[in-house]
């Protein structure tokens, strides 16, 4: 099948290629660590290793979408994130589940994303021509999610839960605040009034293949990242 083979010059296909290798080598450790981990943390390291799986697969059908078409695979990209980001939020809710965390907290974290995240596709693809509008509305949630973890019931529990999950919850944190920051930017980059209708970038094609390439990297930092964390929590606080 030629139409699938990555030219030396494709860097957009070959981030998809290493973005889906990365993620699936990561759930694999996860996957296989789950044995050694203590019972308190099993849940999290699972999440992690699903987190990591979910994205791996979505990247082997982006990879081959991208080839085929030589265009970005919006739809799927966003079928990942709806499925990936709130687990990655349900990971803080699992480290201060012992320090007190309910469920509500649980509910308002994914609640939060998927309306980040859904009026984010509508904006981007369904209505563009109210991009801003819906970049708005999905910065709300964004930044509502920012603040429940830095100063909100996320902070307060961890802080109450002991050093190492207030460490491990402020190194998250700032996954939020500054990995994800990647997400609205490609957002302004990508759509027509992004950034308050100025037209940023005088060649869309090439800006959408840079912004799949900064997607990609920052993807499997973020969700590899994530599981990581989690999973030096786990070993730091086995006793």
């Amino acid at each position: 099948m030629e139409h699938l083979k990555i030219e030396s010059d494709n860097y957009v296909a070959f981030t998809f290629f290493i973005g889906t290798m990365a993620m699936m080598a990561a759930s694999v450790f996860f996957f296989f660590e789950l044995s050694n981990t203590s019972p308190k943390w099993r849940t999290s390291v699972l999440v992690s290793g699903l987190i990591t799986f979910i994205a791996a697969v979505h990247y082997y059908y982006m990879r081959g979408y991208n080839l085929e078409t030589g265009d970005s695979p919006t739809f799927f990209r966003y079928v990942d994130w709806i499925l990936t980001v709130p687990l990655m939020c349900v990971e803080f809710y699992l480290i201060t589940k012992k320090a007190g965390a309910k469920i509500g907290l649980l509910w308002k974290l994914i609640v939060a994303s998927l309306v980040m995240l859904i009026t984010g596709y509508f904006g981007e693809t369904i209505d563009r021509d109210n991009s801003v509008l819906w970049g708005i509305l999905s910065g709300v949630a964004y930044f509502y999610i920012v603040y429940l973890i830095w100063f909100g019931e996320v902070a307060k529990l961890a802080q109450s839960a002991g050093p190492q999950v207030t460490k491990a919850t402020r190194i998250l944190g700032w996954f939020v605040l500054v990995g994800w920051a990647i997400y609205p930017l490609g957002y302004i980059l990508g759509t027509p009034g992004g950034l308050f209708g100025i037209q940023l970038v005088s060649d869309p094609a090439a800006a959408t293949h840079a912004m799949d390439i900064v997607y990609n990297i920052a993807d499997a930092i973020n969700k590899i990242g994530f599981g990581l964390v989690i999973y030096s929590l786990s070993r730091k606080t086995e006793d």
